[in-house]
């Protein structure tokens, strides 16, 4: 296994990270160690969480998938992992309504709280990646990275990096680091997969041009990839929960990953992945990690037997002819011109 390091951090990084927004939510505390110890046992040593996991958002579980992680990690030699998790505010409504008291704005107030927070859930004195879980829309971005790097400064986070980011609200922040002196973003978690690669355009120019690295998320698209959506339109799962939400922006990443177009796309995948020998959920996965401006892609699980198929794309390496193939699905199908 090739190991890759963020950005210009010291972390270095196996080239699948396993995420965890599904543990208390999805799968019990059990279950969650059986998939933490076989992705640990596959050689990943990198494992993302949050502040407001699990998903589907809960009230009543806000924080549990954190706690979960931190009495597994009990059982590891810590500096053996690199363990990241995320700062939510006020764009967090998207997922999670205000449900608690400071859970308002991305500003120093609740910067220092919220890793004091994570760092007793996860139960250690330092986090390896410490991120933006949105961009905040409220406090300028010079307070947030002044509240950031008094943590570097501080030994309770080694590194920052920001997720759900445009590229221009990236490139600000890194300037206001480069000016102020203040410790910048090494990586920049977005979505990004066979079905939207909006990522090769902006983004991917932002992380080579300043050495930043992609950590990409649902590279199954929410499961569709998986081809379980093509084979039964009503399956259960997140997104029929999500369709049916009062919530406006899940009904919208639900329509945008669940429809004509991308069930189309995902039919050619399969077909192509079939004729290649290869599970399909393999192929996006690799398909995802392969660019040189991604450092690790995040992957998910409810169950341990979910995983194999997702770690076997640790040794898979698509051909061009392959590569081709899925290009000319996503030139055709997904965005037909004429």
């Amino acid at each position: 296994m090739q190991f890759r390091y963020i950005g210009r951090s010291g972390l270095r990084v196996s080239p699948i990270c396993l995420g965890t927004m599904t543990f208390a939510s999805q799968c019990d505390e059990a279950e969650a160690f059986r998939i933490m110890d076989k992705a640990y046992e596959a050689g990943i040593n990198f494992f993302d969480t949050a502040e407001l996991y699990p998903v589907p958002p809960d009230a009543a579980l806000v924080g549990e998938t954190e706690r979960i992680v931190g009495r597994w990690l009990k059982t590891k030699p810590r500096e053996s992992i690199i363990l990241a998790t995320k700062v939510a505010g006020a764009a967090s409504g998207w997922l999670v309504p205000p449900i608690r008291h400071g859970l308002t704005a991305i500003d120093r107030f609740h910067i220092e709280r919220a890793v004091e927070g994570s760092l007793k859930r996860l139960g250690t004195d330092y986090i390896d990646l410490y991120q933006m879980h949105w961009s905040d829309t409220v406090v300028p971005i010079e307070e947030s990275l002044r509240a950031f790097d008094a943590l570097v400064q501080s030994g309770k986070v080694r590194y920052i990096g920001t997720s759900n980011d445009t590229a221009y609200g990236t490139t600000k922040a890194l300037m206001v680091s480069r000016y102020e002196k203040y410790a910048r973003f090494e990586s920049i978690q977005n979505n990004f997969s066979l079905l939207n690669r909006r990522a090769l355009d902006e983004i991917a120019a932002l992380c080579r041009g300043e050495q930043i690295s992609l950590l990409p998320y649902s590279p199954l698209a929410g499961g569709v990839l998986s081809g379980k959506y093509n084979q039964n339109h009503r399956a259960k799962g997140r997104f029929s929960d999500y369709m049916a939400s009062s919530n406006k922006r899940q009904r919208l990443m639900a329509a945008r990953f669940m429809n004509e177009k991308t069930l189309a796309s995902t039919q050619e995948y399969l077909r192509i992945a079939h004729e290649a020998g290869l599970d399909p959920v393999t192929m996006a996965i690799a398909w995802s990690k392969q660019f040189d401006f991604v450092a690790s892609t995040i992957i998910g699980a409810t169950s341990a037997e979910q995983l194999d198929a997702s770690l076997a794309a640790l040794h898979v390496t698509l051909s061009s002819d392959l590569l081709k193939a899925c290009d000319n699905v996503h030139a055709h199908t997904l965005y037909p011109m004429g």
